[in-house]
């Protein structure tokens, strides 16, 4: 059960979506001021649409059908081997199963997806999602393909198949979390009830996960479920206006240089890197991490370490 097969099956319910959007901002220019209230009271400025950006979203998303498949020549073998080694076998025909297998499904996601901020050989590939300045439906379609080494972040559903969950239903599973999240992409819905926004993953909890400025950064990395962020310290609600896209925004439009510019960026930090700890910093380290920082630092650090003698002695 392919994820990508299945947002290509949906596609249409997706244009839909994105269309009645456009008319919502289309015949309304305030952009509800007086429903978008911040924690002061005071209007939140809404990002909006270009078309310009949704072009280049759904570009990413086109060739992503027909690239991101050949992505998964590993991942898919790596949970299929898994479901076929472990002694463990759970019945699909049970209903608990399939709670067990979404609610993991979603924890494995969360770990992936915050995996995806904090590492940068991920983040080369996670980035280009956040790459728009801009934050509606059509953001929701801004995917990466063919990023070397994304494939490791699928480690966590191996985990799913392990203890006995079948490999198809972990593949739904993952697919039904991913589509979750392309209605939440947007402005257009304010806060929802508050037990909604306790438990469940919206669109106000992710407008703070797009966002570049503090306290915003690397918050509410949930797909479902908000539970996790709350449960593991990532959560963040939302009150000063969000400023969407990455701490230093890319001038480009092309689905390709935006696909490709953080991991070209991050192998020309690997090549220039002096030593094999700044090489290493700069696959697995975190996104912003600099080996002449880290340098700076390790020698302030020994110099704070060496003895201080009296000058009497």
């Amino acid at each position: 059960m392919d994820p990508v097969r299945i947002g290509l099956y949906a596609m249409p319910a997706f244009f839909v979506l994105m269309a009645i959007e456009f008319v919502s901002y289309r015949f309304d220019k305030d952009f509800d001021k007086d429903k978008a209230k911040d924690d002061n009271g005071s209007a939140r400025p809404r990002a909006g649409i270009s078309w310009r950006d949704t072009a280049t979203n759904v570009s990413i998303y086109a060739l992503g059908i027909v690239l991101r498949p050949l992505g998964k020549f590993i991942a898919v073998p790596m949970v299929a081997i898994a479901a076929s080694l472990t002694p463990l076998h759970l019945s699909a025909s049970y209903w608990w199963v399939w709670v067990l297998a979404i609610v993991l499904a979603d924890l494995a996601y969360y770990l992936q997806h915050r995996m995806s901020h904090r590492i940068r050989m991920f983040w080369a590939a996670h980035n280009v999602h956040h790459s728009s300045q801009y934050f509606n439906l059509s953001t929701a379609l801004r995917l990466s393909w063919l990023i070397p080494g994304s494939f490791l972040t699928s480690i966590g559903y191996v985990g799913l198949a392990l203890i006995g969950i079948p490999a198809w239903l972990v593949f739904l599973s993952q697919a039904i979390v991913l589509l979750y999240q392309f209605p939440i992409h947007t402005e257009r819905v304010d806060r929802l009830p508050r037990v909604i926004e306790y438990v469940f993953n919206t669109p106000s909890h992710h407008r703070v996960h797009h966002g570049a400025n503090n306290p915003y950064l690397d918050k509410n990395y949930a797909g479902i479920f908000i539970l996790w962020d709350r449960m593991f310290g990532s959560f963040v609600a939302e009150g000063e206006p969000v400023r969407y896209g990455l701490t230093k925004n890319i001038d480009t439009h092309n689905p390709v240089k935006v696909n490709y510019h953080e991991f070209a960026a991050m192998v020309g930090d690997v090549w220039r890197a002096r030593t094999w700890r700044g090489r290493l910093g700069y696959l697995f380290g975190p996104p912003g991490w600099s080996e002449k920082a880290d340098t700076a630092t390790t020698v302030e650090s020994n110099v704070r370490k060496q003895p201080v003698h009296n000058a009497m002695t």
